[in-house]
């Protein structure tokens, strides 16, 4: 399960990217915004953050204008890392060497195509392992000072 959320900013985009993972035959829970009326993006990117934290969802997906505000939500909810993406190879990347749990896409910065690349990349990509656990485990860490 897949959770997904924007602001208004990006309803749009979350809309497209809803009937990309239908299409894919993933499941997804929508946790808003569900119209372009004026919001305030944490309301909706931190319930989708605490989900995946929690483990009610397996990833999630973050939207809003630039994406900045989502990701900066999301990465205060402890357990969660949280890229924000607006390239292929990035996306590719932070699944190898980061095992990210949630990616963010400013609906600004791209286009509904580059989004569709970047979250089927995201998802489709799995964690190495090995020394990039290390690494990760060192980042987690912080979380408990």
């Amino acid at each position: 399960m897949i959770a997904i959320a924007c602001d208004h900013g990006a309803y749009a985009l979350k809309e497209t990217l809803k009937a990309h993972l239908e299409a894919r035959g993933l499941a997804y829970k929508d946790f808003g915004t569900y119209s372009e009326a004026s919001c305030d993006y944490p309301d909706f990117a931190g319930p989708a953050a605490e989900a995946v934290a929690a483990g009610e969802c397996d990833r999630g997906i973050v939207l809003c204008t630039t994406g900045i505000g989502v990701s900066i939500t999301a990465n205060k909810v402890k357990g969660i890392r949280c890229a924000l993406l607006s390239d292929v190879m990035s996306a590719r990347l932070t699944r190898q060497h980061n095992d990210t749990n949630m990616m963010a896409l400013g609906a600004g910065v791209v286009g509904p195509m580059l989004a569709m690349e970047i979250v089927d990349t995201w998802l489709d990509t799995a964690f190495e392992g090995g020394r990039h656990q290390r690494r990760i485990d060192k980042m987690m860490a912080l979380e408990q000072k």
